[in-house]
């Protein structure tokens, strides 16, 4: 967990949410009022965000006493209860809107994660997240793709290099492209990982003739050509499928040899997992 930007996040969150106050817990519930809820989980998957959730009651009040009985990665159906809080009441409810967020959505990335690994066994096949994620909650949802059994692309424009079609035309070509690549590392002092995009056999062939790439990325190819693809590279660079595939093709593309798999579908359209905080009446 990077501590100082989940620190910030939850700062921006709440101020956000809370602004100058919880007005209607102020009103309605006695200062020093002291009250316990527990986390409900009324849906089947994978459980994420627990971790996070620690955090955030925290740092709304450190006071605020967690209990676990349910850690990131666990198999959840409904009536299960993933944790309870105890504490000052207003606290509790100041943190409750963030917590369940983080915690619902992050879920359902995992769940969505884990239904595609668990497709993917007996292959040599990993799934990968992409950059399609929420703008200020990419840590979050790729944090939950690792919690899911996923593997996490690139985090963001700096930690790689991945040449796409619109680079390969704006630069003039495949081989002009990698060449300006290597000219860009070497003059910026830099070492990062080259992936290049391509999007049929032809430029493929270019690629292999060109070389100085560490992945190739095979975008929107058939099954047929896929395969094809994958015979012809040989082990010589790692492979990685995007483009076409859904839940219901994934396992037959990956039976093709691809050592990747990336789906944006994995944090660009998942459904959150319904869970809910609800006070325990002693």
């Amino acid at each position: 967990m990077d501590k100082k930007f989940i620190h910030h996040f939850i700062t921006n969150a709440l101020a956000e949410d809370v602004g100058d106050g919880d007005h209607t817990s102020l009103a309605t519930i006695p200062d020093g009022t002291i009250g316990k809820a527990k986390l409900l989980v009324k849906d089947s998957g994978i459980l994420a965000g627990v971790d996070l959730a620690i955090e955030i009651f925290h740092q709304v009040d450190k006071d605020l006493k967690v209990t676990l009985f349910l850690n990131d990665g666990a198999e959840i159906k409904p009536k299960d209860v993933a944790l309870e809080v105890e504490g000052n009441a207003q606290s509790i409810l100041k943190a409750e809107r963030l917590v369940l967020n983080c915690m619902q959505r992050m879920s359902g990335i995992a769940s969505k994660t884990r239904e595609i690994v668990d497709l993917l066994k007996g292959t040599n096949a990993k799934v990968l997240d992409t950059r399609k994620t929420t703008p200020g909650l990419r840590y979050l949802e790729k944090w939950a793709v690792r919690i899911g059994g996923g593997v996490n692309h690139r985090f963001g424009l700096y930690d790689m290099i991945l040449i796409k079609d619109n680079h390969v035309d704006y630069s003039g070509g495949i081989r002009q492209a990698i060449e300006n690549t290597h000219r860009y590392l070497e003059h910026q002092n830099k070492k990062l990982a080259i992936e290049i995009e391509v999007r049929n056999l032809e430029e493929l062939d270019q690629v292999l003739q060109t070389g100085g790439v560490n992945r190739i990325l095979l975008d929107n190819f058939s099954f047929n050509d896929l395969c094809q693809a994958v015979n012809i590279i040989e082990g010589r660079y790692i492979t990685e499928a995007s483009g076409g595939i859904t839940i219901d093709n994934i396992r037959r593309y990956a039976e093709c040899g691809v050592d990747y798999i990336s789906v944006g579908a994995l944090t660009h359209s998942v459904k959150s997992l319904d869970l809910s905080l609800k006070a325990i009446k002693e």
